[in-house]
């Protein structure tokens, strides 16, 4: 079993153990992210409002496609970025550290390999998280199973239907690539001071070790960077991937933005920027932390 291999199934266990911890959070920021200002509600009015239509249960609407999404997102882009990581560092000589735009390059291939894999899945997955908004009646419409909702994809718009919002989610290849650069840098900054403070006090080959925490913070704080830098674009693709009305309209991800900017204001750029800012930091800090534990443990136990 290739290392590759093992940092995508230890990517992609630990997406799932991420995701299912933070999903309520998930399906609010979706949900406020594709409201526009004539429907817009107060986060706590919402979890009200889902609670009383479909119960607790109704802020976890989608998350059997967002769990498949994110094992495939996470396995696929830990597989490509390790790939493409090693690839670089065999190709020259010197520190096996990668560079900033070394880390920037191997987020860039792993991320529009990634995107391009697992749009359909996100498609699918924001149509379970909206699908209520749609309803003008008091009870909530019948909660619709993967095969379900493809189905009805299908049906409505088309097998192009789940590329809706490729544009947007190519351009957030950026948030994956910052997150990653950040957090490789971060890493790498943290072993040197560690390392040289060690080396300083005796130690003389001694090379220090991050833990568990470590991981968990360097993964908060990078994700904490790449989104408050990308979410406009999060914005926009929400509303795509939802297949709303109004955002099939735009004619590009500029002219979407300009376009909510114009009708909404600035807020209308950040509708859920609260709870995805919380949300997508513990995701990641999570993430990592259980990622690279995984990791260890398979390692240890692979044939």
């Amino acid at each position: 079993m290739s290392d590759s291999l093992i940092h995508s199934m230890a990517g992609a266990a630990g997406g799932i153990a991420a995701m299912t911890a933070t999903y309520p959070l998930i399906f609010l920021s979706t949900r406020a992210a594709v409201e526009t200002r004539r429907d817009q509600k107060p986060t706590y009015q919402a979890v009200l409002d889902i609670v009383k239509r479909e119960g607790v249960f109704g802020l976890y609407s989608g998350l059997n496609s967002s769990l498949l999404g994110i094992a495939v997102t996470n396995g696929a882009y830990y597989y490509f970025y390790e790939r493409s990581r090693g690839i670089i560092l065999d190709s020259r000589q010197g520190s096996k550290a990668l560079s900033t735009l070394e880390s920037m390059l191997a987020g860039v291939i792993a991320g529009s390999a990634t995107t391009l894999i697992s749009n359909p899945i996100w498609v699918v997955q924001t149509t379970q998280a909206t699908r209520t908004m749609e309803s003008n009646s008091g009870s909530a419409p019948k909660k619709l199973s993967i095969l379900e909702t493809v189905e009805q994809i299908l049906r409505k718009d088309g097998v192009q239907a789940f590329w809706r919002g490729i544009g947007p989610a190519m351009v957030l290849v950026i948030n994956p690539v910052l997150q990653y650069t950040a957090f490789e840098q971060l890493k790498n900054f943290l072993i040197r001071t560690r390392t040289a403070k060690l080396r300083a006090n005796g130690a003389a080959s001694a090379v220090a070790v991050l833990s568990d925490w470590d991981f968990f913070f360097l993964g908060a704080l990078s994700k904490l960077i790449a989104t408050s830098s990308t979410y406009p674009y999060i914005v926009v693709k929400s509303r795509l991937q939802a297949g709303n009305a109004r955002a099939l309209k735009y004619k590009s991800t500029l002219d979407g933005i300009l376009t909510i900017l114009r009708e909404e204001g600035v807020e209308g750029l950040y509708r859920g920027v609260g709870s995805k800012l919380l949300q997508s930091v513990l995701t990641a800090a999570i993430l990592f932390a259980c990622q690279r534990r995984i990791y260890e443990i398979i390692k240890v136990v692979r044939p």
